[in-house]
């Protein structure tokens, strides 16, 4: 599978997202439910592992990585926190919807999601196998991308207009990011921290955003069904990642 046949389909799930989103913004916390179990599936049954293996066969500490995750985590929930307004966590915001501010929310996002796409290209750096399963973890997240966009445009009183045109950029972003390392090689050691940094990116948007998300609002015996799926997503990542190995 190529690294460009993958990046269409993070353009595709981008688009549907945001798409979905301009209709049925209610009745997506299932998928979302599923899509954390995907992300904490890739980290602990994937990234990590990876960069334990990277360690190993070039005997390298790998606590840079850790520290990388670390890093990873803490500077996506501090741009969420102060550059972003999480559709989430917007019940606070109702009285300042303000057209630019969705611009600025949306325009963070296209940013990620180019780096998204850098993800993709490194990952195949690494390995094929890493490539992959780096890309379907942020075709997952890019469904909940193209969602967000969408959604943080039109809260903020922003056209459908502008924010189709929005969600097209951020389709089109990962695409670019993954051409970006066509030209860009990174050393082992630089990849293995890369890894780090990305499993904590995979961390913070898993548990921390569309977890909550997924969540809010739901009826203990909608969360229960909303953790079950958590679970199955996580469950399906291993069993196939372990056919895989």
């Amino acid at each position: 599978m190529s690294p460009l046949l993958l990046t269409l389909a993070a353009f595709a799930s981008t688009l549907a997202g945001g798409l979905l989103a301009l209709k049925f913004k209610d009745d997506l916390h299932y998928v979302l439910g599923f899509t954390a179990g995907v992300l904490l599936g890739v980290v602990s049954f994937e990234v990590l592992p990876e960069i334990f293996e990277l360690a190993r066969e070039h005997q390298f500490d790998a606590d840079g990585a850790m520290v990388a995750l670390v890093v990873g985590f803490i500077l996506f929930h501090s741009l969420e926190k102060f550059l972003l307004v999480h559709p989430a966590h917007e019940q606070g915001y109702k009285a300042h919807h303000h057209p630019h501010a969705g611009m600025a929310s949306a325009a963070a996002l296209i940013g990620h999601s180019f780096m998204d796409g850098v993800g993709i290209g490194l990952g195949f750096q690494v390995s094929t196998p890493v490539g992959i399963t780096v890309a379907l973890a942020v075709i997952a997240h890019d469904f909940s991308d193209g969602l967000n966009t969408v959604s943080l445009m039109l809260r903020h009183h922003n056209t459908t207009r502008k924010a189709v045109l929005m969600l097209v950029l951020d389709a089109l972003a990962p695409v670019l990011g993954a051409a970006a390392t066509l030209v860009l090689q990174v050393p082992p050691y630089w990849l293995m921290v890369y890894l780090g940094f990305f499993a904590g990116f995979l961390l913070y948007i898993g548990v921390a955003d569309i977890l909550p998300e997924a969540h809010s609002g739901a009826r203990p015996s909608t969360s229960i069904k909303l953790i079950a799926l958590t679970c199955l997503g996580a469950a399906l990542v291993y069993v196939a990642l372990g056919h895989a190995h």
